[in-house]
C-alpha cells in the first residue's frame, strides 16, 4: 500500500502525512518554501516539481526510503471534528471548486435527490436552511462510512484516524502531531527541530486557505448544526478522532483540544 497522502521536501528535511482539511494547504506552502525560498504560485496540491508527494510516480521510492528508515521528521496536523466536517460540508458539498464544478461530478445531485440536501442554489449563492441541510448530510457521511453506500466514504470526510493510521501501519513513525487550532505553536515545534534550506517565519507566512470562497459563509456558531442526534452520529463515525486526538466531544462549542496528545497511544491503537 505503501504511504498514501505522505509529501516530503526535496531536501528530505520533513515528511509530513496529510490529513484533509487540517491546514494541508498552508503546511504544503511552508515545506515548498523551506527548499525553494518562494510560495508554490497556485494551489500547493496542484504542485508536480520540487516537492515529493506519494502521488507522483518518481517520489514513492524516496519517500519509501525515509520513511521507513526513519531518516527525517514525520510530522502530521489534526482538527476539531466538528469543525472539520461542517467546513467538508461548506466546501466539498456546498462550494464551486476551482475548476467552476461541482465536487465530483454526480455527488451533488444524488445528495439532493436521495438525502434532501440544500447547497443554495447552482452556484451556491441562495438563502438555504444549512442547519437542516447539514444534519441530513451527516446521514450521508455516517451511511459511506458505516455501509460504504451509495458510495465509498471521501477523503474529506473520512476519519482523521485512519489518515493518520496508514503512515503508521506501512511502517511509518510520527515524531509530531500538531493541531490546527494551535497551528503556528505547534508548526513552530516542528520547524525548531529541523534544519531548512531557507529560514521559515511563520509570523510571515499568509494562510493559504484553499477552500475558502468556494462557497457560501456558515450562518451560524459550530454548535448550532450539533443536535443530539447529530452529535450521536459524529461519535459514532469520529470516536477515535475525539479520543486520541484530545478533543472535546460533549461541547459542540469548544473548539480547542481538552488534552495533549499521546504519540505512544496513537502508534500502539493505530499501528494494528
Amino acid at each position: 500500500m505503501g504511504f498514501p497522502g505522505t509529501w516530503m521536501t526535496q531536501s528530505e528535511s520533513m515528511v509530513y502525512r496529510v490529513v484533509p482539511k487540517c491546514a494541508c494547504s498552508t503546511i504544503g506552502q511552508i515545506m515548498y518554501y523551506a527548499d525553494n525560498g518562494e510560495f508554490f504560485d497556485g494551489d500547493i496540491h496542484d504542485a508536480t516539481e520540487n516537492i515529493h508527494k506519494w502521488g507522483i510516480e518518481a517520489s514513492r521510492q524516496p519517500i519509501t526510503d525515509n520513511v521507513t528508515a526513519h531518516r527525517s521528521y514525520a510530522f502530521t496536523c489534526v482538527r476539531n471534528p466538528y469543525s472539520r466536517i461542517l467546513s467538508s460540508f461548506f466546501d466539498k458539498i456546498c462550494g464551486i471548486q476551482r475548476n467552476g464544478k461541482r465536487y465530483r461530478g454526480n455527488l451533488v445531485p444524488l445528495l439532493i435527490q436521495k438525502y434532501g440536501v440544500e447547497v443554495g442554489g447552482p452556484d451556491g449563492t441562495e438563502a438555504f436552511d444549512q442547519i437542516r441541510s447539514f444534519r441530513r448530510f451527516l446521514l450521508f457521511v455516517r451511511d459511506t462510512i458505516r455501509w460504504r453506500r451509495p458510495m465509498d466514504p471521501d477523503i474529506h470526510w473520512s476519519a482523521m484516524s485512519g489518515h493518520v493510521s496508514t503512515f503508521i501501519v506501512n511502517g511509518g513513525r510520527y515524531d509530531n502531531i500538531i493541531f490546527t487550532e494551535r497551528f503556528d505553536e505547534g508548526m513552530q515545534s516542528v520547524l525548531d527541530a529541523i534544519d531548512t534550506k531557507w529560514p521559515v517565519k511563520l509570523e510571515k507566512v499568509p494562510r493559504f486557505n484553499e477552500s475558502q470562497g468556494h462557497g457560501p459563509k456558515r450562518a451560524h456558531p459550530v454548535e448550532a448544526y450539533f443536535d443530539d442526534l447529530s452529535m450521536h452520529l459524529i461519535y459514532e463515525i469520529y470516536k477515535n478522532d475525539f479520543q486520541l486526538f484530545g478533543y472535546d466531544f460533549e461541547n459542540p462549542a469548544n473548539r480547542m483540544p481538552v488534552a495533549e496528545i499521546d504519540l505512544d497511544e496513537v502508534h500502539a491503537k493505530l499501528g494494528d
